[in-house]
């Protein structure tokens, strides 16, 4: 039989019931796979794991996009980066819903055991993997500020609730240089958004036409001056491209440099974790050494 190992975040919940556990058993045996389920222990455990792990056809990474942050992660560090598929269980998943997933694990198992092989982006930030959004500014350390306690009561409204309680943070604005395309600019911005999805934080087509294996990501700087006009901004998106709307700029690029003029004291937000840092300047570029079992349902859509 081939051989999986399943990484497993209980802080995401979901594989509580061992009938459940039973059933994904059965799946993997049913499709020819003996399987080892370790459960993580502590923030960057997912991560340590997949570096050390031995002959191994697939892994699978049960969790939130966070856990799949780490996974990823750890899987680039190998010498031979292992074939990977995503269980989600998180309270947002926004990795999930774009490949098509749905709220059942084990139905969930069955479409990627039936799914495809795929090469994907994933884009690097000063060498440090994520998935599907880097982004910098007021209220997106929402992700990972939101208390636990928040989240297992309210699931993914947790994130909306404690976000009106932060309501009062005021805009950040940053002077910024960068270079993008072979051009240099300097501008000030209150937000920027590097992304390689059509969905974060749970809204859904962003971007039209998104590709995961274009060798590019989608970057939007933002000069919003207040929360209203941010309100306004994102409704606009309803009815026009995000590409025409005032005071954005959009790029698609494999390689980008940010220079913030000023002393930076924010953290980067990857796939809705923390990332701290001593640097005010940032690179960005794309590692194709990544290849994930995806759903069928939306591989047109999602792949060239």
């Amino acid at each position: 039989m081939m051989k999986c190992v399943l990484i497993y975040n209980p802080n995401s919940g979901k594989l509580t019931n061992r009938n459940d556990i039973k059933k994904l058993y059965k799946v993997f045996e049913n499709y020819g796979y003996e399987v080892d389920i370790i459960y993580t222990e502590y923030k960057g455990h997912a991560k340590e794991i997949t570096k050390k792990l031995k002959d191994v056809d697939l892994l699978i990474c049960a969790g939130g996009d966070g856990t799949l942050n780490e996974v990823i992660s750890g899987n680039i560090e190998r010498s031979k980066p292992l074939l990977l598929g995503h269980l989600p269980l998180g309270s947002v998943n926004d990795v999930a819903h774009m490949y098509g997933l749905t709220g059942s694990t084990t139905r969930n198992l069955v479409m990627l055991l039936n799914g495809a092989r795929k090469n994907i982006d994933v884009c690097l930030l000063n060498g440090n993997p994520f998935v599907y959004v880097a982004c910098i500014g007021a209220w997106v350390d929402i992700s990972y500020s939101t208390p636990r306690k928040l989240k297992e009561k309210y699931g993914k409204f947790a994130y909306a609730i404690y976000g009106i309680k932060q309501l009062r943070q005021k805009l950040q604005f940053y002077n910024v240089k960068y270079t993008v395309n072979g051009e240099t600019h300097e501008d000030r911005f209150s937000f920027i958004f590097i992304t390689n999805s059509n969905r974060v934080g749970g809204v859904n087509n962003i971007y039209d036409d998104v590709k995961l294996d274009d060798n590019k990501f989608e970057v939007l700087f933002c000069n919003v001056k207040s929360k209203l006009e941010l309100l306004k901004k994102l409704s606009m998106l309803k009815k026009i491209d995000i590409r025409n709307i005032p005071d954005f700029e959009y790029y698609e690029t494999n390689s980008m440099k940010i220079k913030f003029y000023d002393e930076l004291n924010d953290s980067w937000c990857l796939d809705g974790e923390e990332m701290k840092h001593k640097s005010n300047t940032f690179k960005f570029n794309i590692s194709k050494e990544i290849n994930v079992l995806v759903p069928k349902v939306n591989i047109d859509k999602l792949f060239m």
